[in-house]
C-alpha cells in the first residue's frame, strides 16, 4: 500500500487559510474607507436660528467642501427638498425653511455628497413659535465684516448673535466678508414671547464660525451692533465700550447718526434750500471694515453748513483734528501724517442741535501697498486655523448617523464579500486537489 504524501494537504490548508485572511483584511480596509469618507462628509454643529412662527434656519458643518439639501416635512414623509443657501461645495451650510404653521414641530434630514444623515437614526427637530402680538421692541439690522489673520475677507463663514436670554440669530459673510443680521423683535428661548432688550445693558455674544478656517468672538452691547468692528478668525474681541452708532435712540442700519434738527435750521444756497442730506452729519466714503490701499487716504461727507466735527483716528499713533462744515454743506479731511498698514478706527464726534454729543464710528484697514483708495479686496484661499461650536438655542445632543451608507458598493469593482467567496471557493479546491493526489 502507498504511504500518503501529507505535504500537499499542508500547503492547501495554508491556501484557505491564506484566504480567509485575505478576504478579511479587503474587507476590514473597505469598511475603513466607507468610514473615514462618511465621516468627511458627516453633518456636526447642526443648529436651529432666527426661529419665527412661520420659519426657522438649519445651519451645520462639514470636515469638507460638500454639496447639500435638507429633506424636512412635518411628519416622518420629510416631503419637502430645501436647497443649500451657501453656494456648493462649502464647509458651511445654511438652509432657511419659510412658510411653515406656527407651533407645528417640523422634522428634517440632511443630504450631504448624496448620503442622509440623520440624528442618530431619527430626524432632526425643530418648532415654530406661536404667533405673538404687540410690539415687536427693539429693532436694527446688525452688521460687521469678518477677516482672516491675513487682513483677507472671509466668505460662507457662519456667524451667530445670541442676545441674552433670546433665541440664536445667524447670517452668512459675503464675499467681501460683511454680514447683516436683522434683529427685528427677539423672542424668548421658549419663543413665547419677546425679549426685553436694554440697549446699554443686554449683552450680545457674537460668535463667527468659518468651519476648518478658524473662529472669531466679541461681546457688544445692542447699541452699537449696527455697526460692528471687523472680526479677525483666531481673535476674542470686546466691543462693550464701542460708541453707539446712534447715540440717544435705535442703531440705524444705514450706519448714519441724524441730527436733530427742524426745518428753521435749514440755511439757503443761493436761491434754493438745502437737501434733506445736509440736516445730517455723514461720512460717506468709507464702510465698515473696508480695506484702503493707501497710507494717506482722504474722508469726507456732509453736515449742516458751519458745524464743528473732531476727526481721530485711532492706531498706534493716534490723530486728532477738528474741521467745519463748508457753507454748503461738505466737510473733508485729510491726516496730517501717514497712516500705518493695518487696523485703525476713524470716529466722527459733533454736537447736535440739542448740545448732544453724536458720533460715527468706522473701522478700516490699510494695506501696505499702494494703490487707489478705499479699494476693496476680493476674497481669497482661506487660512486654516483651528474650529469650534458656536453656542446655540437648540442643539442635537446626539451624533448624526448616515442613512444606509454601508450598503453603497463601488461602482466598476468587485464587492469584498464576493473576493471573499471567490479565494475561499479556490482555496478548498485547491486543497481537493491535492488530498486526490496524495491517495494516488
Amino acid at each position: 500500500m502507498k504511504k500518503r504524501n501529507k505535504i500537499p494537504t499542508v500547503i492547501g490548508f495554508f491556501v484557505l487559510v491564506f484566504g480567509l485572511a485575505a478576504g478579511v483584511f479587503l474587507v476590514q480596509t473597505k469598511q475603513l474607507f466607507k468610514t473615514s469618507a462618511s465621516l468627511d462628509t458627516t453633518p456636526s454643529s447642526v443648529q436651529i436660528s432666527n426661529t419665527t412662527d412661520s420659519s426657522f434656519t438649519i445651519t451645520w458643518l462639514t470636515s469638507k467642501e460638500t454639496t447639500a439639501f435638507v429633506k424636512l416635512g412635518d411628519s416622518a414623509s420629510l416631503d419637502q427638498t430645501l436647497t443649500d443657501e451657501i453656494a456648493n461645495p462649502s464647509f458651511t451650510h445654511s438652509i432657511t425653511a419659510k412658510n411653515l404653521t406656527p407651533g407645528t414641530p417640523y422634522f428634517f434630514k440632511i443630504n450631504s455628497d448624496g448620503t442622509d444623515f440623520d440624528n442618530n437614526t431619527t430626524p432632526w427637530q425643530a418648532q415654530t413659535g406661536p404667533t405673538l402680538t404687540g410690539t415687536a421692541g427693539f429693532s436694527v439690522n446688525a452688521s460687521g465684516t469678518v477677516l482672516d489673520q491675513t487682513s483677507t475677507p472671509v466668505e460662507k463663514a457662519l456667524v451667530f448673535l445670541n442676545i441674552g436670554g433670546g433665541v440664536t440669530l445667524s447670517g452668512v459673510t459675503s464675499q467681501n466678508g460683511t454680514w447683516v443680521i436683522p434683529i427685528n423683535g427677539v423672542r424668548l428661548s421658549d419663543l413665547s414671547g419677546y425679549l426685553n432688550v436694554d440697549p446699554t445693558q443686554t449683552l450680545i455674544e457674537i460668535s463667527v464660525n468659518a468651519g476648518p478656517n478658524g473662529i472669531s468672538t466679541a461681546q457688544i452691547y445692542p447699541q452699537s451692533v449696527a455697526a460692528v468692528s471687523t472680526m479677525v478668525l483666531g481673535q476674542v474681541h470686546d466691543f462693550r465700550n464701542l460708541a453707539p452708532a446712534n447715540a440717544g435712540g435705535v442703531p440705524s442700519s444705514s450706519l448714519e447718526a441724524p441730527l436733530e434738527t427742524t426745518e428753521s435750521s435749514s440755511f439757503n444756497v443761493g436761491d434754493k434750500v438745502s437737501t434733506p442730506s445736509a440736516k445730517k452729519v455723514t461720512l460717506d466714503n468709507i464702510d465698515n471694515g473696508e480695506i484702503v490701499n493707501t497710507q494717506d487716504p482722504e474722508f469726507f461727507g456732509k453736515a449742516p453748513a458751519g458745524t464743528t466735527l473732531t476727526i481721530t483716528v485711532e492706531s498706534d499713533d493716534p490723530v486728532t483734528e477738528t474741521v467745519k462744515a463748508s457753507a454748503t454743506g461738505t466737510w473733508n479731511w485729510d491726516p496730517p501724517k501717514d497712516l500705518t498698514p493695518g487696523e485703525h478706527k476713524i470716529t466722527v464726534k459733533w454736537k447736535d442741535t440739542s448740545g448732544i454729543w453724536q458720533t460715527i464710528t468706522r473701522t478700516f484697514i490699510v494695506s501696505a501697498s499702494e494703490g487707489p483708495a478705499f479699494v476693496s479686496t476680493p476674497s481669497a484661499t482661506l487660512k486654516a486655523t483651528k474650529t469650534a461650536t458656536p453656542t446655540a438655542t437648540k442643539k442635537p445632543t446626539a451624533k448624526p448617523s448616515p442613512t444606509g451608507a454601508a450598503d453603497i458598493p463601488e461602482s466598476g469593482s468587485l464587492t469584498p464579500t464576493l473576493i471573499l467567496s471567490i479565494m475561499g471557493v479556490g482555496a478548498i479546491a485547491m486543497a481537493l486537489l491535492f488530498w486526490k493526489k496524495a491517495e494516488y
